[in-house]
């Protein structure tokens, strides 16, 4: 059956500052965990950075004609702490709030609608010397620069979402050591996760108390895997599974706590709660994102810890070795509105790496296979909808080719291709399928 989003359906593109903006030493801008980082030998690959990345502090009105001329309707990104408060706290540097007041005033001009991320993974280097996240006071030190954001740029933006992802920052920061600030110890990872939801919950709460009008969120990179077989003991396995990957996040955000089965097989673990905290992390959520790349499948292991592992599939991958499961993206989007029952769902990213290369003539890059991933999944996206799911939007990961972290700029999961030593913009074909899209002329 052919399928048609509602109108009023927000079509988007993503970005996070260190992925993009470069200009990592203009302007008063202070360095980030992320800086460090891509500087510690053997961390990213070729030793690349996001000094220059898209340079797009100094191009953003041309990615912005980009967006307009796809009728791309909302643009989410995020602000660089360290361009704010160089040291996380403090006076904010006014250049960095002039910055972020262009670019928001070029998008109004452009008639797209900002989705503004406040904490996208580049912490303070001063934050993180101190403590970083596994530190109480780095959540207040979020609080206060939440606070400057919300007032600096509260009448240009209806749309904010705290944190990106806290999994990444936590468990990929803190734990297994292969994101910034490449640290190794769960006991600090799990400290972190708590931090990282209180400074979100604090950040809510004053943004309620502010009497604003917008909307407040946070996205989450969360599963819920699914079971190998139908067997009850591979169905329990992904329920356990469900616990360490979403419900970690998810529960305490809609009040209902931190999952104590998961917890229980985590011994050297101690979560940093004080009294009131839960209340604080439980605030109301005007809705929830999800970033959607790929399906786990998972099956019993008697030997595992919390009695499961993950199996090989059948599928396709894309090039960062990610199955392609589209049906995966409806039945998360179900399982979590069953679950929790959020006001709104928005898909804030969504998208595959394709090892794809520009044509010979040097104008064109044709790349069918992440054509073909949109394509089913904009239909689970348009099936959800059907089915009741409060799905309200969706988010191409990503506008650009850009710096994907740990691996450096081999990994292209741009609609528009961008030289990274020319940083010259190249329409895909993505691009153009993209806009079909959201012209309403695709069915799905």
């Amino acid at each position: 059956m052919e399928g048609k989003f509602p109108k009023d359906f927000v079509w988007g593109a993503a970005t996070a500052a260190y992925q993009v903006e470069g200009a990592f030493d203009e302007d008063g801008r202070g360095s980030s965990i992320w800086d460090s980082f891509c500087r510690t030998p053997g961390k990213v690959l070729h030793g690349q950075t996001g000094d220059v990345a898209c340079d797009q502090y100094h191009r953003f009105d041309e990615d912005i004609r980009l967006m307009s001329e796809a009728g791309i309707g909302a643009y989410r990104f995020s602000i660089a702490w360290p361009r704010i408060q160089s040291d996380g706290r403090g006076k904010p540097n006014q250049k960095g709030l002039d910055y972020y007041r262009r670019l928001l005033a070029a998008l109004e001009k452009a008639g797209i609608d900002p989705y503004v991320t406040i904490y996208h993974w580049d912490l303070p280097q001063a934050l993180e010397d101190e403590g970083g996240w596994p530190v109480r006071d780095t959540a207040y030190r979020f609080e206060e620069f939440a606070n400057i954001c919300f007032e600096a740029f509260g009448p240009s933006v209806r749309n904010w979402t705290t944190l990106n992802e806290p999994f990444c920052s936590a468990i990929l920061g803190y734990e297994i050591g292969v994101h910034a600030p490449g640290r190794k110890s769960r006991p600090d990872a799990y400290r972190a996760v708590h931090h990282l939801l209180l400074g979100h919950g604090l950040a809510v709460r004053d943004y309620r108390a502010s009497g604003a009008k917008g909307n407040i969120g946070i996205v989450l990179n969360i599963q819920s895997p699914r079971p190998a077989t139908p067997s009850k003991r591979d169905a329990l396995a992904a329920d356990r599974a469900a616990d360490r990957d979403s419900r970690m996040y998810l529960g305490p955000l809609f009040g209902r706590g931190y999952p104590e089965r998961h917890l229980a097989a985590c011994p050297d673990v101690s979560m940093p709660v004080e009294k009131g905290d839960m209340e604080i992390i439980a605030q109301p959520l005007d809705y929830v994102g999800i970033n959607y790349y790929t399906e786990n499948a998972v099956a019993w292991d008697d030997g595992a810890p919390e009695n499961f592992k993950l199996v090989p599939t059948y599928y396709e991958k894309t090039d960062m070795g990610w199955d392609v499961i589209p049906e995966g993206l409806l039945r998360f989007l179900r399982w979590t509105n069953d679950e929790y029952s959020p006001k709104a769902l928005y898909v804030t990213e969504n998208g595959c790496a394709v090892n794809d290369a520009v044509s010979e003539s040097g104008d064109r890059v044709r790349d069918p296979k992440r054509i073909d991933y949109l394509r089913s999944h904009l239909a689970s996206c348009c099936r959800a909808v059907e089915e009741g799911i409060p799905l309200k939007g969706y988010f191409v990961w990503s506008l650009l080719d850009n710096f994907e972290w740990s691996f450096g700029y081999s990994k292209k999961f741009g609609i528009i291709r961008c030289d990274p030593e020319t940083g010259r913009r190249i329409p895909k074909d993505s691009y153009y399928y993209y806009r079909e899209a959201i012209a309403g002329n695709e069915r799905f």
